[in-house]
């Protein structure tokens, strides 16, 4: 590459694959100055000797370590959703036309962009993903074992404690009804039920000390119904809020907002969006309901007011969106302006809409 070439390049779009990844690069009129397939070993050692430029690529599987390694190089390097690349794309789909739909994307003004996240950012969000696929198993587990039950006419109580309490009992004296084959068979998967158990225990307990030591974490924790658990997923998927101008668009972004189809001037919204983080949305979900259940703690909360006119007008399960919406935005706040939860704060904005 001449020293020509490089000085004419503004932007470059970097399409991320296994091994070989297809960089094109655009000078400042918008045509095509670079376009070549570099294997992964070489990304880092071409770029190191250009000049400082614009890189977008997507946001996918080591996207974020490239993004670190390319700014420590100098480069402004950004990450973007997918989809919202896609709208540039010209002509078939091959693995250079996604890099130039990328290179035009990363240069519009209005592009909405991913944060990079940090090294201990993916460490955090790791753990919350094993975790996460161990709670999956356990309740596959759990449901296995119902139906296994079922089928032999013997049914429990609903709950996973009720069900760890009674099942030894159901085991030992349902002999006659609970072929020995049977019973086997359900105390292995009570036996994998154990171990899940474990496993997901000690990963709780991981995160729960790694939020602990975190600001950002701590502050949190301070928002009613969250706790390390809610807290650390939220610092691993955003950082400090940097990505995100408001509460609203935080909230937007979990997709705790009505889906919106609106033409002609004629607005119409329907359920919730459900767009991005589900994991993260099912946890607000889950805090809302706990504030709503412990209602002597409203007033210390300053949510009283709030809650009591919302459960006026709505169903008990829209009511616990609307005030994870609500706690979704608290939490924005507390981390953007890195400051602890205040009832009062709360109080003051609890009579704007939801």
């Amino acid at each position: 590459m001449t020293e020509i070439l490089k000085s004419k390049i503004a932007a470059i779009g970097i399409d991320i694959g296994k091994n070989w990844f297809h960089v094109v690069g655009l000078d400042g009129r918008g045509a095509i100055a670079l376009r070549q397939k570099w294997s992964r070993g070489q990304v880092e050692a071409r770029l190191a000797n250009m000049p400082a430029c614009l890189i977008g690529m997507e946001a996918c599987v080591g996207a974020h370590h490239l993004s670190r390694r390319l700014r420590l190089l100098g480069h402004d390097a950004r990450l973007m959703p997918a989809k919202y690349v896609r709208a540039y794309s010209k002509g078939q789909k091959n693995d250079f036309r996604d890099a130039e739909a990328i290179a035009e994307a990363v240069q519009r003004p209005t592009m909405k962009f991913v944060a990079t996240k940090t090294a201990d950012q993916l460490d955090l969000q790791a753990l919350h993903r094993v975790r996460e696929r161990l709670v999956s198993q356990r309740t596959g587990i759990i449901n296995q074992i119902r139906a296994f039950l079922l089928e032999r006419g013997v049914a429990v109580r609903q709950g996973l404690r009720l069900l760890r309490a009674e099942l030894p009992g159901v085991l030992a004296t349902r002999c006659d009804v609970l072929a020995p084959r049977m019973v086997r068979i359900i105390e292995d998967l009570a036996g994998d039920w154990r171990r899940l158990d474990q496993r997901i225990e000690a990963l709780s307990g991981e995160i729960e000390a790694l939020a602990r030591r975190d600001g950002g974490c701590e502050r949190l924790m301070s928002v009613p119904g969250i706790g390390p658990i809610i807290s650390s997923a939220t610092v691993a998927a955003i950082g400090t809020g940097d990505a995100f101008a408001k509460g609203r668009d935080f909230a937007a972004w979990l997709g705790l907002v009505p889906k919106q189809f609106s033409t002609g001037g004629r607005t119409v919204l329907g359920k919730i969006s459900k767009r991005g983080n589900r994991y993260l949305r099912v946890l607000f979900v889950q805090a809302a309901w706990v504030v709503l259940i412990r209602s002597k703690n409203w007033e210390r909360y300053g949510l009283k007011p709030w809650i009591e006119a919302a459960k006026r007008r709505l169903h008990r399960n829209v009511l616990a969106i609307a005030l994870a919406n609500k706690l979704a935005r608290i939490a924005w706040s507390v981390l953007a302006h890195g400051r602890i939860f205040a009832a009062g704060k709360v109080a003051e904005a609890a009579t704007q809409p939801a």
